[in-house]
């Protein structure tokens, strides 16, 4: 089997993938995540990923497939990234309160030291109920919106916070699994399975 490599140091990305038989290398790329206003939110997210990817691919020369992702939490085409503190948490939480937005993910897939690259994303849908003020602040009181775009984990106690999502659930998470499944197939003879 093919080594896989994975250019991020997000636990829940490697969660994901640990549940196949693939034990991927966890590598993570030291880039600093620039965003160009001119882009949009999917086009952020591919350039991202790929960053990631190249950033970690110029490490390795034996045909080691590297995996990039980057997910985004979009609004009305504007990003939220990660809250500073409780406050933008907040802010954001409040934002997305009763709303629907989009989740993101760029993925890049490069095969090291060959020209093979594809980069592609994934968008789905997610819907907030109603949320009153004080059940925004007990969710941020858990600190679980530390880290995380648009201030909630939907795999953890913000959950509780969705009413409804449409598209693949793994992408909110952080690793659309079929999406890249299909991608490591067709491109990359390799299967999660």
């Amino acid at each position: 089997m093919k080594k896989i490599v994975l250019a991020s140091s997000s636990p829940r990305r490697k969660e994901l993938l640990l549940k196949y038989k693939i034990q991927p290398l966890i590598v993570s790329s030291n880039i600093s995540e620039q965003i160009n206003s001119n882009e949009n939110p999917e086009e952020v997210a591919m350039s991202l990923a790929y960053e990631k990817a190249y950033n970690v691919s110029k490490k390795f020369k034996n045909g080691e497939i590297i995996i990039g992702a980057d997910t985004l939490v979009c609004l009305d085409e504007n990003i939220l990234g990660k809250p500073k503190d409780e406050q933008e948490a907040f802010s954001m939480l409040k934002t997305l309160n009763n709303r629907e937005h989009f989740v993101i993910t760029g993925l890049a897939i490069i095969k090291a030291n060959t020209n093979l690259k594809i980069i592609e994303y994934e968008k789905t849908a997610v819907t907030f109920r109603y949320l009153t003020d004080e059940k925004i602040k007990k969710y941020i009181e858990t600190g679980e919106y530390k880290d995380k775009a648009g201030a909630y984990a939907v795999q953890g106690l913000g959950e509780v916070l969705v009413e409804k999502i449409v598209g693949c659930y793994s992408n909110v998470v952080g690793l659309p699994i079929t999406k890249l499944d299909t991608l490591l197939e067709k491109h990359f003879n390799v299967s999660l399975l």
